[in-house]
């Protein structure tokens, strides 16, 4: 998608919610769209064709704050822009395009290489003189002058140079080749190995597929702010199993194994070393045992002196807070957090050197929240306190006296903007400020020094824009406007949300989207969407828009999901039911909502469906093999069967080793229960999926055929976890068909 820049409105004036209807979220509150302006008789149904229809706004992307925080680049399809805070204007950064073009093709791998989606490679930078940036695009490197309208390319390679990182001085660009890491001198041009010797099975500054899937790191090297040092991460992975891919539509069929390990098996090795740039000399801490631990975070702290580390034992209920010196080696844990659970991460930790303190956050009461750590004194102290949780640490002011943050203060359905100061004491802690006061679901990226922000909100009465605020939240100008054209087009069926509870008094939320053919006192069949799994909110004052649900409610489904014990957005207290069985309280949470919905007097009992991806689909299959008698069909897509056959670092967080929960692993395997199996199942999934893999479909299949069990199956031929482009047309209207089929009762002439 590609549009023009539009012009920032300025309106210093005016506080963030001016212009905005303010709602209310309340149990079973109809949220209708408020920016419909035609009858419902002169808008379009959403169908399968809407889906595909790419003609929505072009979201500002990639955004990247001046060092000095004056203002930020942005880029809208492939053009990068300048929003100027000063001026509250919008100008073009020079177009790349031209010379972009000549970077050079790299060519294609002999073997796809599963490089997870979590790696991120910065596609642009700023340089610390506030002027120049340098640009990643087709594999090569380019210098971009902001305000001297030029490009130079820096790299002219038969290779691309992978995860391209700019040192603080700007002077160097390191960059990974193969196995190993370089670094380039921008001045002179000439290129440096740091590390010598990587290979397949024991690599430096590469992720390996499980770390930046499960532990969200998207990148294996860091930069020293005095720019003398690189920390980075060695991986050996000889010890680690792989997968048998091969790819079937090559001529001849090659294979393509993937490094992955399943519960139970040897993950990588993984080392912290430091590399000094002057004279490339690597070395490396001693951690203890490499196999053993998970090293999930790495930062240096801003005297270049110490390097911050986080450190998971392997079934993650103890993570360590340790400072390494950077000339020394040695190493101190500073905090350490355990729970009998499981920690969960987060990339809250911000180092204050005015006050010799940082932020963290913890669960330790059930809910995330903040804690200023003095640490000369190995203190801590409270920040926030309440039944919900801080979401996210969005950034700090200069004076290092106010902390921003997301949060859940108002409503665990939707995400706001707070500001708490760090001048309160333990015994009387100071009281958050929402900036954000319109209802609905913001996101945040603030400036360095904290005093403005770029927003993302929406609501399910409003689709998405992006703004520019202060601090304050007053608003600076606007870089997307919510895109009415769907509303107008668009029939977009409102949204209900629920509230039920269960039987000790928990609280659940449910959404609800009618058919749009709804009279009351009439029947009508149910999708039961769902995910359920950790780490995953799907109940959301958020917009949504011309989706899949729509397309079933406007074919006469109604469309339901609930966020199950588990989910995310509630608290660890919310998650850590849970633990060591997944599936079972998620069902049990499940089987309430559908009693929940025939209570609503219009459900047709004997037609429920169910449908999932991923946990998602897992959740299906476990619906209908655990509650055959509930549902009638269902569509099951990438799901895991057994959860021996999924990845370490996720099962083992939530299931342990299985030597350590064999009843765990047993009683939470669905192969076992195939026999149950008595409606209609879809079957959906990539033959190449590197994160579930189709092991999973085809055991699940092998056991239905053995017991005589009817089901369908279909298989795509793409190497991701999700289905992408044509084929996803095709999967789409191949569930419509489904369900129309499986749920919606004959008509006269025999036809559903």
């Amino acid at each position: 998608m590609m549009a023009d820049t539009a012009a920032p409105r300025t309106r210093r004036s005016q506080p963030a919610t001016m212009g905005l209807m303010p709602s209310r979220l309340l149990a079973s509150f109809l949220f209708a769209a408020t920016f419909v302006c035609t009858t419902y008789a002169q808008q379009k149904p959403v169908t399968l064709e809407a889906l595909t229809k790419n003609d929505g706004p072009t979201f500002a992307t990639d955004v990247q704050w001046r060092p000095d925080s004056a203002g930020f680049s942005f880029r809208r399809g492939e053009r990068l822009h300048y929003f100027d805070i000063a001026t509250a204007s919008v100008k073009d950064l020079p177009d790349c395009r031209g010379l972009c073009m000549d970077a050079v093709k790299v060519p294609d791998p002999p073997a796809f290489e599963w490089e997870n989606r979590g790696v991120r490679e910065r596609k642009s930078q700023w340089c610390s003189d506030n002027r120049h940036m340098l640009l990643n695009s087709g594999g090569d490197l380019f210098w971009m002058d902001t305000q001297g309208d030029s490009i130079q390319q820096l790299t002219r390679t038969l290779y691309a140079e992978a995860d391209p990182q700019l040192s603080k001085d700007c002077r160097f660009i390191s960059f990974r080749k193969d196995f190993d890491l370089f670094v380039l001198n921008r001045e002179s041009g000439k290129i440096k190995a740091l590390t010598h010797g990587g290979t397949a099975e024991r690599f430096y500054a590469r992720l390996d597929w499980v770390y930046p899937e499960e532990l969200q790191l998207p990148t294996a090297h860091w930069w020293s702010p005095d720019s003398r040092h690189i920390a980075l991460l060695e991986f050996d992975v000889s010890a680690t199993p792989q997968y048998p891919h091969a790819d079937y539509l090559a001529s001849p069929p090659r294979p393509e194994p993937e490094r992955y390990p399943k519960p139970g098996e040897p993950n990588a090795s993984v080392r912290l070393g430091i590399v000094d740039i002057a004279t490339a000399k690597l070395r490396f801490v001693d951690l203890g045992n490499p196999a053993s631990h998970l090293l999930a975070r790495v930062e240096w702290l801003p005297d270049s002196k110490t390097v911050a580390v986080q450190r998971l034992n392997r079934i993650q209920n103890k993570l360590e807070l340790i400072f390494v010196n950077a000339e020394t080696l040695q190493h101190e844990a500073i905090l350490t957090e355990a729970d009998e659970h499981w920690v969960n991460l987060s990339n809250d930790f911000r180092y204050l050197p005015k006050r010799d303190a940082f932020l963290w956050t913890s669960e330790s009461t059930g809910y995330r929240h903040l804690y200023l750590y003095f640490t000369k004194e190995r203190y801590a102290r409270q920040v926030t306190q309440g039944g919900w949780e801080v979401s996210s640490v969005l950034g700090v002011n200069a004076e290092e006296s106010e902390v921003y943050y997301l949060g859940t203060e108002k409503s665990p359905l939707e995400r706001h903007v707070y500001a708490v100061s760090l001048e309160g004491s333990a015994e009387e802690l100071s009281a958050p400020r929402r900036i954000t006061t319109t209802d609905g679901s913001w996101s945040a990226d603030f400036s360095p020094n904290g005093a403005h922000w770029v927003s993302r909100h929406s609501s399910l009465s409003m689709p998405a824009n992006q703004q520019v605020y202060s601090a304050q939240g007053q608003l600076e100008g606007t870089l997307t406007e919510r895109d009415e054209a769907e509303l107008r087009e668009y029939r977009i069926l409102p949204t209900e949300m629920h509230t039920l509870k269960t039987s000790d008094g928990t609280v659940l939320y449910g959404k609800l989207i009618k058919p749009a053919s709804f009279q009351a006192g009439r029947k009508y069949p149910v999708i039961v969407q769902v995910y359920g799994g950790p780490h995953a909110q799907s109940v959301r004052n958020s917009w949504a828009g011309a989706s899949m649900d729509q397309v079933y409610a406007h074919a006469g489904l109604a469309v339901w999901q609930l966020d199950n014990r588990g989910t995310s957005g509630r608290g660890h207290v919310f998650e850590t039911p849970v633990n060591r069985k997944l599936g079972v309280v998620e069902l049990q949470d499940q089987l309430l909502g559908v009693d929940y919905l025939k209570g609503l007097g219009f459900v047709d009992e004997t037609r429920i469906g169910v449908s999932g991806w991923s946990y998602g689909g897992f959740m299906t299959l476990n619906c209908l093999l655990n509650a055959p008698s509930v549902f009638r069909a269902g569509i099951s897509g990438a799901p895991v069967v057994d959860w021996r056959f999924y990845d370490t670092i996720y099962t083992e967080r939530y299931m342990d080793i299985p030597s350590a929960n064999e009843e765990g692993y047993r009683v939470t395997s669905l192969l076992p229960k195939a026999g149950n199996l008595k409606g209609a199942l879809l079957l959906v999934h990539n033959l190449w999926d590197d994160n579930v893999h189709f092991q999973n479909a085809l055991h699940m299949a092998d056991e239905l055929q053995k017991l005589e069990k009817p089901f369908e199956l279909m298989i795509y031929p793409q190497k991701a976890h999700g289905v992408r482009g044509k084929h996803a047309a095709h999967m789409r209207a191949m569930m419509l068909r489904f369900f129309e089929r499986e749920l919606k009762p004959a008509d006269p002439k025999g036809k559903n």
